[in-house]
């Protein structure tokens, strides 16, 4: 039976042209940079280390020229434990150790950073400009070499600030990892897949206006678009009440909700599109003109007016960059039951962040093929809201989870989210970092934890 469905090949859509010197560049000649982000683990940065790290990415932002998009992925997948039960010198107790914690689920995470320069035009197009709508593609010669020779230095000095301040790290991404090789899936397979197993291969693509799937795996898109979403004040960090006390507070990103606490599979698209700021402020300048002399005609003008004046007024008085911002949650499932619960779960993950949950089917299919690495330039300028640096940073996840150590002595301890074990250098580690200057430890515990001392 033929199948009589409208479809294309994934080649004839595809927006990007090619990947030199661990750059991709698409077929509309936009640049970007690929960076791997290691950010702290989950409750060890207190709210001075949060609002250090907010500045420095404040620093490090404001060195990107004009027409700069910053778009911070990360990916939250639902994985196993998986024990090595076939060892020969496993003792008893190992043994039972590795039974109990065998094929216990737990959210890896990983962070990727994509600074692409695009033009002005090009941050202005709507979703009916997307790759996904145009027939053809042809690319554009990159004539102004001085321009891409001056965004390269400014995203060297980027990686420097934010690799000085030592909280957050940066590394480029090598052209293998990106593309893959006949071993493993690049960072692009990856996406496309919505995988990070090894081996797994290419599916259909169902780009649809009702529903977008990837293989069985049906995706769910809840977005960060409007002003009328957000809520009144942000900041840099928040209380977790779950293991705050009356008087100690235990301090996570404001974004965290949608982060490691949302057990689910999704990826959270964090967008910062960097505009000419001078232009932008010009043209509400004239919008608020507009807005005055319509007042006398419509209440809403004059409300209107007094926004626009109130978001010139802290721009001038504080000297802030006007810059346009998106976030949102692609979160996916293979069975429709498990797509609501999912659909709920990040609904009211956004809701603890006091966001108005707002479930976006009409441009799920183009905000996805944007968030394709590489391909930022093709987001719907619609889908985006004026903001300032700042505030639009409060919105960025700062934390992972906990990762093993690289050296082979150590002790298992439990994920405090999860429960699953993490090997953890409790000797060495600590003291190459300085944290310690010796090795005795002590164990404390309530009675009957078989408290000892260890030397």
């Amino acid at each position: 039976m033929r199948n009589v469905a409208k479809a294309a090949t994934l080649e004839s859509k595809f927006p990007l042209l090619a990947v030199e010197n661990n750059c991709i560049i698409s077929k509309d000649a936009d640049i970007t940079v690929c960076f791997s982000v290691r950010l702290p683990e989950l409750f060890t940065v207190a709210s001075p280390e949060y609002e250090a790290m907010h500045s420095t990415w404040h620093k490090a932002i404001k060195t990107l020229p004009d027409y700069t998009i910053v778009h911070k992925q990360d990916w939250f997948l639902k994985e196993t434990y998986g024990a090595d039960l076939s060892a020969d010198d496993l003792s008893f107790l190992s043994l039972s150790y590795q039974r109990h914690f065998f094929e216990r689920p737990f959210l890896s995470h990983a962070c990727y950073l994509f600074l692409t320069k695009t033009t002005k035009e090009r941050m202005r197009m709507q979703s009916n400009f997307s790759s996904l709508c145009k027939g053809t593609l042809i690319p554009k010669d990159i004539r102004d070499k001085e321009a891409v020779r001056r965004f390269m230095e400014a995203v060297a000095q980027f990686e420097r600030i934010i690799n000085d301040s030592g909280i957050v790290h940066l590394s480029k991404i090598p052209e293998d990892d990106i593309i893959g090789t006949a071993d493993k899936q690049g960072l692009l397979d990856q996406y496309l897949t919505l995988s990070r197993d090894k081996g797994t291969q290419l599916q259909d693509l169902s780009l649809g206006a009702e529903e977008v799937r990837i293989g069985n795996k049906r995706l769910s898109l809840h977005t960060l678009s409007d002003t009328d979403d957000l809520p009144g004040t942000v900041s840099a960090d928040g209380r977790f009440e779950k293991l705050s006390t009356d008087r100690t507070d235990c301090r996570l990103s404001f974004a965290s909700p949608v982060g490691l606490l949302l057990s689910c599979n999704h990826i959270y698209n964090q967008y910062l599109f960097l505009d000419n700021s001078e232009q932008n402020l010009s043209k509400f300048e004239k919008s608020a003109k507009n807005m005055h002399s319509l007042s006398r005609y419509s209440r809403s003008n004059q409300i209107n007016k007094e926004w626009i004046e109130q978001y010139l007024n802290e721009a001038h008085s504080y000297g802030l960059s006007s810059i346009r911002a998106h976030f949102n949650v692609i979160s996916w499932a293979e069975d429709p039951q498990e797509l609501r619960q999912v659909k709920n779960d990040t609904g009211s993950a956004l809701a603890l962040m006091e966001c108005k949950p707002r479930h976006n089917t009409t441009d799920t299919a183009t905000l996805y093929w944007a968030a394709m690495p590489g391909n930022a330039g093709d987001f719907p300028a619609e889908e985006s809201f004026y903001t300032f640096i700042e505030p639009a940073l409060c919105f960025f996840t700062g934390e992972t989870n906990y990762q093993d150590s690289l050296s082979p002595f150590g002790i298992k301890m439990a994920d405090r989210l999860t429960g699953h074990p993490v090997h953890l250098d409790l000797s060495d580690l600590p003291m190459k970092r300085g944290i310690i200057t010796n090795r005795n430890k002590f164990v404390l515990g309530p009675s009957g934890a078989c408290r000892v001392i260890l030397n």
